[in-house]
């Protein structure tokens, strides 16, 4: 009895052994129903179950027996996460039960540059194939999203914060310009708005001067000295002609051909600040954080003029009669001298 009762427990020793090493196997073996790269979309709250039909429907697992012994394999059936998962080759079932209990789906990377407005954030948007342009726009119009924050804004334009996002494959253009502006409010966080506050200006004011610092330079040194001049126009009343408000209140108009002509100077805007006093009504662009840093603390210099070198950066002024020199070195002399050395040629 005793050796027949030990035959017994070697005979299922060997059963479960054998059984072990097929499931093994089975959850192991890497498997592709599919060509190409296959898409798997979890939505939140789906069943275990549901997720497995999902995946074998997909070609992604062989089969429901295998989904549940890789599941049970884990035993991470309760933590398996929601949204869209990418595969392009063979996987293990429990490689693929491992990446969706880790929440590795599928994002689509989209940089916004700074200095953009919204209309052309929106054709940027279009363009990565994400979501509709016509729709950005629309949810761009609405205020609502930073009240709190900007009592008179009267659009989003300036608080779409430029940055790189992570997006799913399709994401409509109102949840992008939400991300957006949530993404706003994180960096214009607490401590920025109790220096912005300190500094005596709105935050629209703010946000307004810094759109013109992030349109004028690309130069992370020269931002706060852009950002004094603009802030020492606006402390003493003087007009701000700034040429970036003249191309906002163009493209605004449909009128921007990508030349500032004389006549334009003169273009009945509010935002063209050649023809109206003070700061635009709003900002013209988003700027970055450096802009906005910039402007909350200038350098503290008397600079009121600031002219292009042609190369990216400028020469500043703190009198007219010195900018009226800059202006005669870099603008008359220097385009004199290239006409000259053109024509030599």
């Amino acid at each position: 009895m005793k050796r027949l009762l030990l035959a017994l427990l070697f005979v299922l020793l060997v059963v479960a052994a054998g059984a072990a090493y097929w499931v093994t196997q089975r959850v192991s073996q890497p498997f592709a129903g599919f060509t190409g790269e296959q898409f798997v979309e979890i939505p939140a709250g789906e069943s275990t179950t549901g997720i497995g039909r999902r995946l074998v429907a997909a070609g992604v697992i062989r089969d429901d027996l295998t989904f549940r012994l890789a599941v049970r394999w884990h035993g991470r059936g309760r933590s398996l996460k929601a949204g869209e998962y990418r595969f392009t080759t063979a996987a293990a079932p429990a490689e693929v039960i491992d990446r969706i209990a880790r929440g590795d789906v599928h994002l689509e990377t989209l940089t916004f540059p700074e200095g953009l407005t919204a209309a052309e954030m929106a054709v940027l948007f279009a363009q990565s194939g994400l979501g509709s342009a016509d729709a950005f726009v629309e949810a761009s119009r609405d205020p609502a999203a930073i009240a709190a924050i900007d009592p008179a804004a009267d659009t989003l334009e300036g608080y779409l914060f430029p940055d790189t996002y992570h997006l799913p494959r399709t994401i409509d253009g109102a949840a992008m310009v939400g991300r957006m502006v949530r993404r706003f409010t994180t960096v214009f966080d607490e401590d920025l708005r109790r220096r912005a506050s300190a500094t005596g200006l709105t935050v629209r004011q703010i946000m307004t001067i810094a759109a013109l610092v992030e349109k004028e330079t690309a130069r992370g040194e020269e931002r706060p000295l852009v950002a004094a001049v603009y802030r020492n126009r606006f402390r003493i009343g003087m007009p701000m002609q700034a040429d970036p408000t003249v191309i906002y209140a163009l493209k605004r108009a449909g009128r921007w051909n990508g030349n500032i002509r004389k006549a334009d100077l003169s273009f009945d805007s509010p935002y063209n600040t050649y023809r109206y006093p003070g700061l635009p009504p709003g900002p013209i662009a988003s700027p970055g954080k450096a802009a906005i840093d910039a402007t909350i603390s200038p350098a503290d210099v008397d600079y009121l003029y600031f002219v292009s070198r042609n190369d990216g950066s400028h020469a500043f002024a703190a009198t007219l009669a010195e900018h009226n020199r800059n202006v005669q070195e870099w603008q008359v002399e220097y385009f004199r001298k290239r006409r000259t050395a053109n024509a030599e040629r």
